[in-house]
């Protein structure tokens, strides 16, 4: 069951949703800015830091080996800040991105009453059509955030249509959050907690 706007704001209140810094704010007032929750989305904005395949790397990476991707992808790409400029995105270039925000789907033995009551949540990054139409992809085939994690969420990024202008801190992706059903068992991602966009934990916990 897909969550509405005020199924999350009711998770952001009971602690089994955690996003920081929450985004603001919750509803219109007259004269004052767009909330960044749709009927059943919340925003997401872009982070800082740009991870940028490094030019003329002729390196093959064989999937099958095992090792840590956030190491291999950090050999592979220089890392760039964004600042008010902006960075062209060309067509068919690829780059990793972050969100600003971090998000924790709380596990219910976590949570005193009422989250503790109440199913915990999963959800799944998407794209915003107002950005999919000039043809940017936030994600490939990866938009699930399962429950339990703890950390911003790294966004595959490619162009696809004309170069487009990514500047930092602007809407680049939608949350859906939905309710699991049964109580999930702890399975830490090897991205838990990630830091960069590669998914390095460069303040471990």
């Amino acid at each position: 069951m897909i969550l509405s706007n005020v199924a999350i704001f009711e998770a952001l209140d009971d602690g089994r949703l955690v996003i920081s810094p929450e985004p603001r704010p919750r509803t219109q007032t007259t004269g004052g800015p767009k909330p960044p929750y749709a009927t059943t989305t919340v925003d997401l904005r872009l982070g800082q830091h740009l991870q940028i395949p490094k030019e003329g790397v002729q390196t093959v990476i064989d999937l099958r080996e095992p090792g840590r991707v956030a190491t291999t992808l950090s050999a592979l790409c220089d890392m760039k800040t964004l600042d008010r400029d902006g960075y062209r995105l060309a067509r068919n270039q690829f780059v990793l991105a972050q969100t600003v925000e971090e998000v924790r789907l709380v596990l219910p033995h976590y949570l005193t009453e009422p989250g503790c009551a109440r199913p915990a949540l999963a959800a799944r990054v998407e794209g915003k059509s107002s950005l999919a139409r000039f043809g940017l992809l936030v994600h490939f085939t990866a938009p699930t955030i399962h429950a339990g994690w703890s950390g911003k969420i790294t966004l595959e990024i490619m162009c696809l249509g004309t170069p487009l202008m990514l500047y930092p801190e602007m809407p680049i992706c939608q949350l859906t959050l939905e309710e699991v059903s049964g109580t999930p068992a702890e399975s830490e991602s090897q991205f838990q907690h990630q830091s960069t966009p590669s998914g390095e934990q460069t303040n471990p916990r």
